[in-house]
C-alpha cells in the first residue's frame, strides 16, 4: 500500500493512495449542497478525460456518492479517502455503486475527498461500427460514408477491426 506523507494540500495526498491515474487530474472543489445543483454539476464533469477530484463533507459524502453513481455511471471507478496522514486514515475503493452502498448507512467524520476515475467514452465494437456504415451507405457514397465515419468522435476502449466488402454495383 502507498501511505502519503503530510502536505499542503490534501488534493495530492488522495490522489497517490487513490490508485486512480495520476497523469492527468481535475480538482473540482466541493459540489454544491442541494441536490439538482450538485447533479448538474457532475453532469458538467461527465466527460472530462481525467481523475476528478472532490472535497465534500461527511455529511454529505453519501448523497455525493449516491449522484456520482447516478450521473457518471455505477461502473466507474472510485476512491474515498478520510482522514488522510493522520490517526484514522481510511481510504475506500471500488466502483460508484459499491462506494455508494458501502457509504448509504454509514456516518463518518473527518476531512473527505472523493477521487473518480476519468470517463472512458463509449464501448464501440465492430457490430456497431458496420451498423452505422451500413445506414451511412443508404443514403451516402462509400467515399462520403467512410469520411464519415471517420471523422465520429468516439473513444475506443480497445481495438476493433471492421472489414467493410461492398461490390461497385452497391457502391453509389
Amino acid at each position: 500500500p502507498v501511505i502519503a506523507v503530510p502536505g499542503a494540500s490534501a488534493v495530492l495526498s488522495a490522489l497517490v493512495v487513490s490508485g486512480l491515474p495520476t497523469d492527468r487530474f481535475m480538482f473540482a472543489g466541493f459540489p454544491p449542497t442541494a441536490k439538482a445543483a450538485r447533479q448538474t454539476f457532475l453532469q458538467d464533469l461527465r466527460s472530462v478525460p481525467a481523475t476528478l477530484i472532490l472535497y465534500e463533507s461527511p455529511k454529505r459524502v453519501n448523497q455525493l456518492l449516491e449522484d456520482l453513481s447516478l450521473v457518471l455511471g455505477e461502473g466507474r471507478y472510485a476512491a474515498v479517502c478520510r482522514e488522510l496522514t493522520k490517526r484514522f486514515e481510511e481510504v475506500t475503493r471500488g466502483t460508484l455503486a459499491e462506494l455508494a452502498a458501502a457509504f448509504s448507512d454509514r456516518m463518518v467524520k473527518g476531512e473527505i475527498v472523493v477521487l473518480v476515475a476519468r470517463s472512458t467514452g463509449a464501448v464501440v465494437d465492430s457490430q456497431m461500427v458496420e451498423q452505422a456504415l451500413d445506414k451511412a451507405l443508404t443514403s451516402m457514397t462509400l467515399k462520403d460514408a467512410a469520411a464519415a465515419e471517420a471523422e465520429a468522435k468516439v473513444t475506443f476502449t480497445g481495438f476493433v477491426s471492421v472489414s467493410v466488402s461492398v461490390s461497385k454495383a452497391s457502391s453509389k
